[in-house]
């Protein structure tokens, strides 16, 4: 204890010197005594490995006698005997590992970091004020307040999370708080909903409709009907080909006349593919226990603390095992004795933009179904710490916020993604109830259940992969879908017409969904939910298909898989995209025309196994080469990526498809060169860049620095950035077409497998620990684990008082 105690006094202090010297951004306005203080300060947040064996509390608001035993991770297992004292348990353990995350995440949504940090925050503060996070928040909160059950979850977790608060002294604080020099403040239902937004922000909040119609104003409706299609070439959906739609449709609503609105010439931003997430479920027919088997890997921001936290929650009706949000109730990924469940992102168009038609400068009416009609203003305060209030007025419409008025609203280095100008239709503001999807997931028995589940979930709307006991398995891409019109929110809409308006909503019930296929697994990728015989429309554009493809390729070769068999395809590497392209591409190039260096590189590239492992020099080169050909095809016409250029590329996709189905294509012509380029030469010219360009980079040909996990930036960082506090980069395999996408900070926030079975199993891992505290051995000890592509077999209780050894400490909760 007492030498740990002395290396992370003297770690802080040294990252504590660095700070001083380099004007370390968070401490620069901040006061230090508070700090540095030794009966308060950092030094009070060192914890030894070494925990007690058994602990009596006794805590604010409980009915009865609470058990949490913890495992040898520290993961907490909590026995209630009733509902409320069962989230009041997760609110109380929840905030006393992870309190300083739960309240930066919330500020955050909230628009309120300026509270803590200062001005410099201000202009985070007003984006998320303006989106109408804080308006959405409500809405939710009033969703899940109507549900009796629901507000029970709700207000029990927060006094839980209270009554921990309420017990800390100063030197208690997390160690982020003392750093920051602030002290946490008490829990609020809403704070439950902030996290809602957060996650809708993440995987929900992001648009290409400015891009477009920029691109359809230049290129005009027939080039991008032709670069940009509602379908891709390659294509292997998560509703298997060929499903059944057993529902009579809605009649679909029909494109309005104004469907081009007039949009400004701001620059934007390029959306960056997405890197997406996996989950995959197989048939008891197809494993060696009979049982079905599923699997998840969410993929997201990769921080310490992670975005998840691991918990059991028992009570009389429910025994479930996952991780959780810190700052939410209940299990939203995991299990129970009868069933599991698993989520990825749909990628449905639920963000949409409508240009709006002020009447004059006032800007207090908007022309809209042939009438003006009433702009409300909404005031946000948002308070900045050493300075006055900022005052900050957001007009709102019938369709949403108008985020950015005028260009004098918008800051010139703020988001450039939001065009000026218009609303915002976004389904995060709408009123919702989705934690009582995760309450009954979390209580289900079978598939019925998990069908009634669904139909309480709105946003982010999320890919539900289901096994059960029972030997059903299912997929749902599900969540409050919009009915629109093709291509509805593809571009800039016009905010006068009421035909762009949203016309309802696809009915829960004729969501895409699949049920015990006979092919025996169902998987999804982020790719397309379905092929093109689904009658509604819910996007132009999903995840590229490749990580799926390799997937179901996979599954469909498996016979008595075993959870081990889910663990290796989780961290898989192979790239179907190499596979896809490599051989027609090396068929361009004339190995008599290359010099020995090229020759060398060539080699390499040849006998590569087109899989993305760290110490892989052909995944390097080919990746580098692919770029340098992505770039040289469009850039001469669509201008530079890295220009905040205001024109949508064309995807990797129908890049591929112009490649091998017609390299002769006028896109691959440079215009600004005199001669009539073909692919051939793209990609002759690309191959010489990049091995001029690895060469300038690593040296020769061969040596290590030239392999991928050195070459590509993989990285965990603390939440804040707070230097010392993060892995940093490391060196990993993987991209974003391989199962195993892990670049930059994202990348497989948490691996879960789960046999089902009379006696269901459980595994999994996250990069980090159970603690948020930057001085106890739980912060990160299961990030090794991770990194070596390993699973923990999760503790799965049946009772308090079962009898194992990886149980190191009991905690027991009473009234106070």
């Amino acid at each position: 204890m007492k030498y740990f105690k002395a290396i992370f006094s003297v770690a802080v202090t040294l990252a504590l010197i660095w700070a001083l010297q380099h004007r370390f951004e968070l401490l620069s306005n901040l006061p230090l005594g508070n700090f540095l203080n030794p009966a308060n300060g950092f030094w009070q947040n060192s914890e030894s490995k070494h925990i007690l064996v058994a602990e009596d509390l006794k805590i604010e608001g409980l009915q009865q006698p609470v058990t949490i035993r913890f495992d040898s991770n520290m993961i907490p297992h909590i026995f209630a005997k009733n509902n409320h004292d069962l989230y009041l348990a997760q609110g109380y353990i929840t905030a006393r590992d992870r309190l300083w995350q739960m309240d930066i995440q919330t500020r955050s949504a909230s628009g309120r970091l300026s509270e803590v940090v200062g001005p410099k925050a201000l202009e985070v503060d007003r984006y998320h004020r303006r989106m109408g996070m804080v308006y959405g928040a409500e809405n939710t909160l009033k969703g899940m307040m109507k549900d009796p059950v629901m507000r029970e979850v709700i207000n029990a977790y927060t006094e839980g999370v209270n009554s921990y608060i309420r017990n800390l002294s100063p030197r208690d604080y997390p160690i982020e708080f003392k750093i920051l020099d602030y002290a946490p403040e008490e829990w609020k239902p809403i704070n439950c909903a902030f996290l809602l937004k957060l996650m809708s922000e993440t995987l929900a909040g992001g648009s290409d409709e400015f891009l477009m119609t920029s691109t359809l104003k230049k290129f005009g409706a027939a080039t991008v009907k032709d670069l940009f299609p509602d379908y891709p070439f390659r294509e292997d959906p998560i509703i298997p080909v060929g499903t059944k739609w057993d529902f009579k449709p809605l009649p679909i609503p029909q494109p309005s006349k104004t469907f081009l609105a007039e949009q400004s010439d701001i620059k934007t931003i390029q959306k960056v593919e997405g890197i997406g997430s996996n989950n995959w479920v197989i048939a008891g027919s197809k494993t060696a226990s009979g049982y079905p088997i599923l699997a998840n890997d969410p993929h997201l921001n990769l921080t310490l603390p992670s975005i998840w936290y691991q918990m059991q929650l028992e009570a009389p009706g429910v025994n479930v095992y996952g991780v959780t949000l810190p700052g939410a109730p209940c299990v939203v990924i995991g299990y129970n004795n009868k069933i599991s469940w698993g989520v990825t992102n749909v990628d449905a168009d639920v963000l949409d933009w409508y240009q709006i038609k002020f009447k004059d400068n006032t800007k207090n009416e908007y022309w809209y179904n042939n009438k003006w009609n009433k702009v409300t203003r909404r005031v946000e305060v948002i308070n900045i710490r050493g300075e006055k209030p900022l005052y900050d007025t957001v007009l709102y419409t019938h369709h949403g916020p108008v985020v950015y008025e005028n260009a004098g609203k918008k800051p010139a280095d703020s988001y450039e993604n939001i065009p000026v100008g218009t609303a915002l239709r976004w389904i995060a503001h709408d009123e919702s109830n989705e934690f009582k999807t995760f309450y009954l997931l979390n209580r289900g028995k079978n598939y019925d259940d998990y069908r009634e589940a669904l139909t309480y979930y709105t946003a982010p709307a999320q890919n539900f992969i289901f096994a059960s006991a029972d030997k059903d398995i299912a997929i749902t891409p599900n969540g409050k879908l919009p009915l629109k019109f093709k291509d509805q929110g593809k571009f800039i809409l016009d905010g006068t017409d009421p035909a762009n308006d949203w016309h309802g909503w696809i009915p829960a019930s004729q969501n895409p969904t699949a049920k015990n296929p006979a092919q025996g697994y169902l998987s999804s990728a982020n790719q397309s939910s379905t092929d093109p015989s689904y009658p509604y429309y819910i996007n132009w554009q999903f995840g590229p298909y490749e990580r799926g493809k390799r997937i179901n390729t996979r599954l469909a070769a498996m016979q008595k898989a075993t959870v081990d068999s889910m663990r290796v395809l989780q961290t898989d590497n192979y790239s179907i995209f190499a596979q896809d392209v490599l051989a027609e591409m090396l068929k361009y190039i004339d190995p008599t025309k290359l010099d020995e260096t090229q020759i060398q590189v060539l080699n390499i590239l040849k006998s590569w196994n087109k899989r993305f492992d760290a110490d892989e020099v052909g995944a390097t080169i080919f990746n580098t080469w692919w770029l340098n050909f992505y770039t040289q095809t469009w850039q001469d016409q669509f201008g530079k990526l890295t220009d905040n250029n205001n024109l949508k590329w064309p995807s990797r996709d129908r890049t591929v498809q112009l490649l091998l189905k017609d390299p002769t294509s006028k896109w691959f012509n440079n215009t600004k060169t005199p001669v009539v380029e073909t692919a051939g030469e793209v990609l002759s010219n690309s191959f010489a860049a990049t091995v001029s360009q690895l060469m300038h980079k690593y040296g020769k040909p061969g040596n290590s620095k030239w392999q991928w996990g050195n070459v590509k930036e993989t990285y965990i960082n603390h939440l804040a950035n707070i230097p010392g506090f993060g892995l940093g980069k490391f060196k990993a395999g993987g991209t974003g077409s391989t199962v195993n996408a892990l670049v930059d900070g994202h990348g497989p926030s948490w691996r879960m497998v789960v046999q089902l079975g009379p006696n269901v199993k459980g595994y999994g891992i996250f990069p980090g620990g159970e603690s948020g505290n930057p001085g106890s051995y739980f912060y990160d000890d299961m990030l090794k684990t991770w990194q070596d592509g390993k699973l923990n077999e999760l503790l799965f209780m049946q009772s308090p008082n079962e009898q194992s050894n990886k149980i190191k400490s009991t905690l027991t909760l009473s009234a106070k």
